[in-house]
Formats: structure tokens, C-alpha cells, sequence
């Protein structure tokens, strides 16, 4: 009778998906990273939280996300099963799936050797000997480098704890270090904010990046994600994303990035009280005004165009007039001009674009004109592309330059290249300053002029030969459990 019992309850036992139905809860862990997941204007976002979230929504419960302090944390937390889903950043690998249910995030990436500029260069794996290669603690990583010991014995290497790629690009930054290996959507992601870090040569094949189910869960949760994953993938979603998180970032060179660093030291102090108060005024976030600013004149109040466009924010008589702005060559004039213009372009694009692409449309619309915008636009949907995506418009704007193409439009030729790397630059120029500015903006912003969430990067670090020194780095810390987790793990 016992047996029966037993046998009973077991087979009555839940699976994993029912359970997160039931509860109306699913469990993630994760680490702060802007590859995974971080705190933007709007609260948390991130590409793969952004898919999270989606799933969570689909599924029709709460999404409730732990934060772990790295890698080793997260592997922690899902080896007891006090969570549904890991998400680390962490490439598949031999072995991994022996012990959890791997899923693919839509993303790849490669493992990258980089070191600080204007020091030697390791060409080959020959070059790292003598030297210590720095890795993040339970990473794919380390298992690369485990698997080159056997050819190349002398090849040593230190895995960390507590560090992200980010603190390790610092760190090979400053010279205390001076080879690590990372992978390259992170390094692309923090590059501009360390432009003296350079990427040395690949190990291996892209892989694809993954989020981790414990190994003790059934695969109904694992079955169902698969078959949402792959619908996102058909519907577009996962590739929006991937622009939305990575589209942007290869606009910002290392020369442009050390001269955008010293203006916002040098010059920007003396417009960031304007900015502010003046994009409080429309309901803008400042540093999107600041980034459209630089963009325009790089924050000279003087500047003038050869075709007579002019001011901080580059206005053309026409528009100064629009706008009422009476001094172009005034930096308040200048700074109110342009962000009346631009909420006026705003209010331009239809409503139901969601952000942020409703914002990328307005900065593209800004620099080329509305109505070139909807000659995409038309272009893109005449080619059964979505035309209330950025990523699909941005693709035929370049086509306006070309007689075939513009002949088919109402508003004709249009150098539609500009507008692409107009945004792209702003998108970028936003980034750094969403970095190098301490604390969050919170506006209260027009009823009917919201910006929802312009991703941001909060990372740290110094561009300057004489930043100070960061603390020698930590030794690897012992598998452990987040703070907030306590002795009572979540029920599952």
C-alpha cells in the first residue's frame, strides 16, 4: 500500500511548467552586464531580459529576477535549483548539457585575446607564454584555455571571481594586466567606454550564447521555451533585439572615442545645466539632447556649416524661424531650438511605433526630413519589410541615393546614408553619456511625449594614461548564493 502510495505521487507530481503556472512566478538569476541584464532610464533591461520578459508575458506570469554577483553565483543558484532560468552569457561547451538544459539565446559570440594599446602584441598562442591570461570565473573561457594546455603546457592562466569583462578590460586598460580573454559581443558592448583596449586575435569558432536550466528540472519548461524562441526567431523579434542591443555599436572609433571623452569633460560643463533644464522643459531625456548636440557641432556654439546651417545644435535659418528661435549662434537659442524641433519631429511619427524605435525614427527624421523617412518607410513595406522597424528602414534609407530607387518616391533624391550613421553616432554618443553620468535622470515627461527605454551601458572605467589604479584583483571567490536569497530558497 505504501508503494502505491509513492507511486501515486510521483506520477501526480507536477512538471516544471505547470508549477511556474501555478505560482505565477518564473525564477531567473543573472548578473549585472550590459550583454544580459542592467538598470536603464525606464528600470531593468538588457537583450536577454528583454527576452525573458517576453517569455514571462507569454506564459502569463511575473518575472522575477535575482541578481548575482557573477558567473559563479549564477552556476550556484542553479545547481540547487533555486531557479528556472541562468542567465551568464556563457557559450555551450563539451559537457555543459550533461549536467543542465541548455537553451540558445539567439546570439553567438567568440572568445577574444585583448591587450592595451601601443604594448606589444601577441600575434599567436605562442605569445601569451610567459604571461598570465585573466578570464572571468565560470566562464567558457577557462575551458578553452584547459583545452589548449594540452598542446601548449606553459600556458597559464587565472580565472576571477567578482570581475566581468568589463572590470577586466579596465584592468588590461590601466596596465595591471596585460592580456584577457573575453567574449566579443561584451568586448563590443564596453569598447568605446575603453578605448585603449585593443582586440589581439580570436580562439576557435563563434558559439552560441545560451541560458541555463537546472539539471534536476524535466524539459517542459525547456520544450516550451524552445518553441517560443523559435517563433521569435521567424516573427523578426530576436533579430530587433539584436539592433536594438548591437546595432549601433561599431560607429564610435578609438580616436573618436578618446575626443568624445574629452569634450564631455572639457566642453560639455558648460551646456549641461542648459541641456538639462532645457530637456526637462519638453520632457526629453538630456542626454539624448546632448548626444543630438554633439553630433551636430561636437558642442560649439560657433560652429557653421558650408551650407549655412549653424549653432550648438546646427540650425538652418528656416527651422530657427519655425521654431522661433531668434540667435542661432546663442547656445540658449540654439539648445531650445533644437529640442523644439525635435519634439516637434517627435509628434511626427505615429504613435503605435513602439520605442525605442519611435526615437531612432525621430533622430532619423531630424537629420533627413519626414518625408524621406516615409519614402523609406514605403520602400521597406513595398519590399515586405516592416516599415515600423529601424532595423528594416534603415536598410533602404541609403537606397534614396539611387536613381532607381528615389524615381519611385514622392519626396525624391535623398543622401539617405547620413541619416543611418546620424542615429548610430547618436545612439553611441548616448551610451557614454548614460556611462559617464553618475546618477539616473528622472524627468516627468510630456503626456504625450514618452521616451520609453534608450539603452544605456552603465560601466566604469578610465581612458587617461594617469587614472588611478584599481585594487590588485581579487582571488576567486567559493561557489555561493546571493545575499538577498537567505537561507530560504524560492518556491519553485
Amino acid at each position: 500500500m505504501l508503494l502505491i502510495a509513492l507511486l501515486t505521487t510521483a506520477c501526480s507530481r507536477p512538471d516544471t511548467l505547470s508549477s511556474i503556472k501555478a505560482e505565477g512566478v518564473l525564477h531567473v538569476i543573472t548578473r549585472n552586464a550590459p550583454s544580459i541584464y542592467f538598470e536603464g532610464r525606464d528600470g531593468p533591461t538588457g537583450y536577454d531580459y528583454e527576452l525573458a520578459r517576453m517569455f514571462a508575458d507569454e506564459l502569463g506570469v511575473e518575472l522575477r529576477v535575482r541578481e548575482a554577483r557573477d558567473n559563479t553565483e549564477v552556476i550556484s543558484v542553479l545547481d540547487r535549483n533555486y531557479a528556472h532560468i541562468g542567465m551568464a552569457g556563457i557559450a555551450r561547451r563539451p559537457g555543459l548539457e550533461e549536467k543542465y538544459h541548455v537553451i540558445n539565446s539567439g546570439l553567438e559570440a567568440e572568445s577574444v585575446i585583448i591587450y592595451r594599446r601601443n604594448s606589444p602584441r601577441p600575434e599567436t598562442i605562442e605569445d601569451l607564454i610567459g604571461s598570465t591570461v585573466h578570464v572571468v570565473a565560470d566562464s567558457n573561457h577557462e575551458y578553452q584555455l584547459q583545452a589548449l594546455s594540452d598542446d601548449y603546457p606553459e600556458l597559464q592562466w587565472e580565472a576571477h571571481s567578482g570581475l566581468d569583462a568589463a572590470g577586466l578590460m579596465e584592468r588590461v586598460q590601466s596596465g595591471d594586466i596585460r592580456v584577457a580573454l573575453i567574449a566579443s559581443n561584451e568586448l563590443a558592448l564596453n569598447h568605446v567606454f575603453y578605448p585603449r583596449v585593443k582586440e589581439s586575435f580570436t580562439l576557435g569558432e563563434p558559439e552560441k550564447l545560451t541560458w541555463l536550466l537546472p539539471g534536476q528540472q524535466d524539459d517542459s519548461l525547456k520544450k516550451r521555451m524552445q518553441a517560443f524562441l523559435q517563433k521569435q526567431r521567424e516573427n523578426g523579434t530576436l533579430a530587433q533585439l539584436s539592433e536594438r542591443f548591437y546595432g549601433h555599436l561599431d560607429r564610435l572609433t578609438y580616436v573618436g572615442a578618446r575626443t568624445f571623452t574629452h569634450h564631455v569633460e572639457n566642453r560639455l560643463p558648460k551646456y549641461r545645466d542648459l541641456f538639462q533644464e532645457t530637456a526637462r522643459e519638453h520632457g526629453l531625456d538630456w542626454r539624448l539632447l546632448a548626444a543630438i548636440g554633439y553630433q551636430e557641432s561636437h558642442w560649439r556654439p560657433n560652429a557653421v556649416s558650408p551650407t549655412g546651417v549653424r549653432g550648438l545644435m546646427m540650425l538652418t535659418r528656416t527651422t530657427a524661424r519655425y521654431v522661433g528661435i531668434n540667435n542661432r549662434l546663442d547656445p540658449v537659442d540654439s539648445i531650445q531650438g533644437g529640442a523644439r524641433y525635435f519634439t516637434m519631429v517627435y509628434r511626427q511619427i505615429p504613435d503605435d511605433i513602439p520605442e525605442p524605435d519611435r526615437t531612432w525614427f525621430a533622430l532619423a527624421s531630424y537629420n533627413v526630413g519626414y518625408g524621406h523617412l516615409e519614402d523609406a518607410r514605403r520602400l521597406a513595406e513595398d519590399a515586405g519589410k516592416n516599415p515600423d522597424r529601424w532595423m528594416d528602414v534603415k536598410e533602404f534609407l541609403p537606397l534614396l541615393a539611387q536613381k532607381e530607387w528615389y524615381s519611385r518616391t514622392r519626396f525624391g533624391y535623398a543622401r539617405g546614408h547620413e541619416p543611418v550613421i546620424y542615429v548610430q553616432n547618436i545612439r553611441r554618443y548616448y551610451d557614454v553619456l548614460a556611462w559617464m553620468t553618475e546618477e539616473p535622470e528622472t524627468l516627468e515627461p510630456l503626456p504625450e511625449h514618452q521616451f520609453a527605454d534608450i539603452e544605456g551601458t552603465p560601466a566604469a572605467g578610465q581612458a587617461d594614461d594617469d587614472a588611478p589604479r584599481k585594487p590588485t584583483i581579487e582571488a576567486r571567490n567559493e561557489a555561493r548564493l546571493p545575499d538577498d536569497f537567505g537561507m530560504i530558497p524560492p518556491v519553485l
